[in-house]
């Protein structure tokens, strides 16, 4: 009972504009015009605030991880990305658990971790080095090869896009325009 309330929060919230004035583009039409996109996912549903004290980046024990919801959060997404038969030309993911589970748990392809995808909520990277380092990512991106995805963090999200998402939440960001919209699952 509680997955099943939980499921239907967590698709009101994708299919909810939650700045009415933001803009938004729905999954069907994404799939006619998704060349020359990167789609920022946050994270899937991780329980709890930022990260232990202990935290170290290659120990998932000493991370804020998945629960369970989180991990079905992940494989529902990699089914509407696998049902509206979109397809990345890569996928990046932050050091970070979390968003590695998030990006190996859609199933929808090999991944690559990046630094510019890291989290810097806690001071355990530095935000100005780590949006560097998104920015030279993306400038290297080939804009006529593809649609992309980079599973990171609310804070990495909202530093580039200036749009603020919930865990599994998506925004497209288009390479040509620089302009960034809602990713909505439906209507």
């Amino acid at each position: 009972m509680f997955r099943l309330l939980l499921i239907s929060i967590f698709c009101i919230l994708l299919d909810t504009n939650t700045h009415a004035s933001e803009a938004y583009i729905l999954m069907e039409k994404f799939k006619k015009d998704s060349h020359n996109k990167i789609i920022f996912m946050r994270h899937a549903l991780a329980p709890g605030n930022g990260d232990p004290s202990n935290f170290k980046i290659d120990d998932c024990s000493t991370q804020r991880n998945l629960d369970a919801n989180g991990i079905y959060q992940s494989e529902m997404i990699g089914e509407i990305f696998k049902k509206f038969q979109i397809t990345f030309t890569k996928i990046f993911s932050s050091f970070w658990c979390r968003c590695k589970d998030t990006a190996s748990f859609l199933k929808i392809g090999k991944f690559f971790t990046h630094k510019g995808l890291n989290s810097f909520y806690q001071g355990h990277v530095n935000k100005d080095e780590t949006l560097a380092e998104l920015n030279k990512l993306i400038s290297k991106l080939r804009i006529t090869t593809g649609t992309y995805l980079m599973v990171t963090h609310y804070v990495v999200i909202q530093a580039f896009t200036g749009i603020s998402l919930p865990s599994g939440g998506m925004i497209v960001y288009d390479m040509e325009t620089k302009k960034s919209y809602y990713l909505k699952l439906n209507d």
